[in-house]
């Protein structure tokens, strides 16, 4: 047996699928671990290596559905529940 060409037509089954956390295609099927984000680990795979891929995945580069809100919040002090005054009484007690 060679080890080029006629071995590579032999190459047909998956080693990686599409991981549940990260949504890559780096779960491997066997070790059943993710090489993206390391799961089913409870912490994410990060290294201080590899700057540019946790550039990639760190926090403001996806949808920030909580945090974008929470600069504003803390402007008004966490207020919450508090009813806005109608512009009349506003102006009546000024």
């Amino acid at each position: 047996m060679s080890k080029g060409t006629s071995s590579f037509g032999k190459r047909h089954t998956k080693t990686h699928s599409l991981c549940k956390r990260c949504g890559n295609r780096a779960f491997h099927n066997q070790k059943k671990t993710c090489a993206s984000c390391g799961y089913p680990a409870a912490k994410i795979r990060s290294f201080n290596w590899g700057m540019k891929a946790k550039r990639r995945k760190t926090t403001g580069t996806g949808r920030m559905r909580y945090l974008k809100t929470v600069n504003v919040r803390f402007k008004n002090g966490f207020r919450e529940g508090a009813r806005k005054a109608p512009a009349a009484a506003a102006a009546a007690a000024n």
